[in-house]
């Protein structure tokens, strides 16, 4: 699978500088405290990017991923509601060479933390079941 993306830069949703900060503080820590961490993304159900931050040389790009795999998410997130399984939480994808967890942060945004696969997804499933709740009463 191809995750560049020939058309140009995707769209960014704008925020005031200040929650922008405290975003990217938020994204970093996840990565960064993550064994294997690469890349995570706050992005918007319609795939529009609040922020996102990865590790310097990350050879996938974040933006692309949480774009190609928001449309995914909202077929799971419609396959549950048929089924009434109740609302989704959280979403992972394992590929050959990167491991994509998804963490819906409410019914506009959700998170997307990519992985090597060989990291520990347990942290990273840590990570964003603690670190979420910071970015939802911000986006309130």
């Amino acid at each position: 699978m191809c995750f560049a993306r020939a058309s140009g830069p995707l769209p960014i949703r704008a925020f005031p500088p200040n929650l922008r900060a405290m975003f990217q503080e938020v994204l970093k820590e996840v990565v960064e405290n993550t064994e294997g961490g690469i890349a995570t993304l706050l992005m918007d159900f319609e795939g529009i990017a609040v922020d996102s931050y990865s590790k310097p040389g990350a050879q996938f790009d974040i933006t692309t991923i949480g774009a190609e795999f928001s449309v995914v998410l909202k077929s799971i997130q419609r396959a549950a509601e048929m089924l009434e399984a109740g609302d989704t939480a959280e979403v992972a994808i394992q590929a050959e060479k990167v491991t994509t967890l998804i963490r819906v942060v409410n019914s506009t945004y959700f998170v997307a933390f990519s992985m090597h696969p060989d990291a520990n997804i347990g942290k990273a499933r840590y990570m964003l079941r603690t670190r979420v709740p910071t970015l939802l009463k911000d986006l309130a």
